[in-house]
């Protein structure tokens, strides 16, 4: 698998919001960031959901970025791998 997992997360008092993403379900990230700040039952706000987006999109200009340049920003190799 060669999939990149986007992890995102914000600690508010006891509360704890983790999200993790990749490519694909990217923009239904961000629409349940909308829905998490929609919720009175939660402590999750705007504020907290448009800082939490405008990260996610930064994450995503710097991956396309970085496809251009043919960089990636983490190189997993297991044991088995190393010659």
């Amino acid at each position: 698998m060669d999939q990149e997992i986007n992890v995102l997360a914000l600690v508010k008092g006891e509360e704890r919001y983790v999200f993790l993403y990749n490519d694909e379900n990217r923009v239904e990230t961000l629409r349940t960031l909308g829905r998490y700040a929609a919720n009175p039952e939660l402590s999750f706000s705007w504020y907290d959901a448009a800082v939490m987006s405008k990260k996610i999109r930064d994450i995503a200009a710097e991956e396309e970025l970085d496809a251009i340049h043919g960089n990636s920003r983490f190189t997993f190799r297991h044991e088995e791998d190393v010659i």
